[in-house]
C-alpha cells in the first residue's frame, strides 16, 4: 500500500498558506500551484507575464525534482492566468520547458490570484 510523503523543497519560496507544495503518492506527484515567487524574497518577480512564467516553472521544477521527478515526467498541468490576452506570452515560455511531447494542459483565466501573480500553474508528474 502507497503512503502519502510531503514533497519539500528549499529552492522555492514556502507555501504562503496551509497546504504542501508538494504531494507524494506511489509513483504520482502533484504539485501544488506555484506561482513566480523569488525564492529568496518571497515575493513576486518583477518582467511581467513572460518573468512570472519562468520563475513558475523554475519553481514548478525545483518542487518536482526534490519529489524524485522532473518536468519531462509531468503528465498534466493547469495554468491559471489573470488576463487570458497574455496567453500568448506564457505560452512561448511555456514552451521553452515543454518543448518535447508537452502534458496534457488546462489553462483558465481565474478572476484574481494570490499576491497579485499574473500566473500559477500545477502539476501531475510521475516517477519512475
Amino acid at each position: 500500500m502507497s503512503k502519502k510523503t510531503v514533497v519539500t523543497t528549499e529552492k522555492t519560496a514556502p507555501a504562503i498558506g496551509p497546504y504542501s507544495l508538494g504531494i507524494r503518492y506511489g509513483s504520482l506527484i502533484f504539485a501544488s500551484g506555484s506561482a513566480g515567487l523569488d525564492p529568496q524574497s518571497g515575493k513576486l518577480v518583477s518582467g511581467g507575464i513572460e518573468a512570472e512564467t519562468r520563475q513558475t516553472l523554475l519553481n514548478l521544477s525545483n518542487i518536482l525534482e526534490d519529489g524524485g521527478a522532473s518536468m519531462a515526467k509531468v503528465l498534466k498541468t493547469t495554468v491559471f492566468l489573470k488576463d487570458m490576452s497574455e496567453f500568448a506570452k506564457m505560452n512561448a515560455v511555456y514552451a521553452e520547458f515543454f518543448s518535447h511531447d508537452p502534458p496534457a494542459r488546462s489553462t483558465i483565466q481565474a478572476a484574481a490570484l494570490p499576491l497579485g501573480a499574473a500566473v500559477e500553474i500545477d502539476a501531475i508528474a510521475y516517477v519512475d
